[in-house]
């Protein structure tokens, strides 16, 4: 099997702080490199295969110990817009604001997210203002 492929860390760290400062005008090119390095970080961070995070058009991970999901829709699904999803890694957004206003489909007794966010690498960035 081929390796898996893998963002630049430099890279997703500039697309992080790129959107950190304003994300109103990162380009499609850019927030597309800062949902994958902030996905992966998350993968890196709870590995496992329970819970397939989505974030369309630009990514998607499995993460989080448990069963191994092999075929069709799998029962564990987080999926959100790269939007949601960024303020979610870096901490401006918690996982409960996001459930309750709506921001985030999880579906599954594992789909949530609530101690692996943010994502540490990406929350590190976070201190960019706006």
């Amino acid at each position: 099997m081929p390796p898996r492929r893998r963002t630049d860390p430099d890279a997703g760290r500039a697309a992080v702080r790129a959107w950190l400062t304003d994300p109103g005008l990162v380009d499609r090119s850019t927030l597309g490199v800062a949902v994958r390095w902030t996905l992966e970080q998350l993968a890196d961070a709870v590995p496992g295969r329970s819970v397939e995070v989505r974030v369309p058009p630009f990514g998607v991970v499995q993460c989080v110990e448990g069963p191994r999901h092999t075929r069709g829709t799998p029962p564990n699904v987080v999926e959100t817009d790269p939007a949601t999803w960024l303020a979610l890694a870096t901490g401006r957004l918690t996982w409960a604001q996001a459930v309750t206003e709506g921001r985030v489909s999880a579906s599954g007794q594992r789909a949530d997210l609530t101690g692996a966010l943010p994502v540490a690498a990406a929350a590190a960035l976070g201190t960019v203002e706006p």
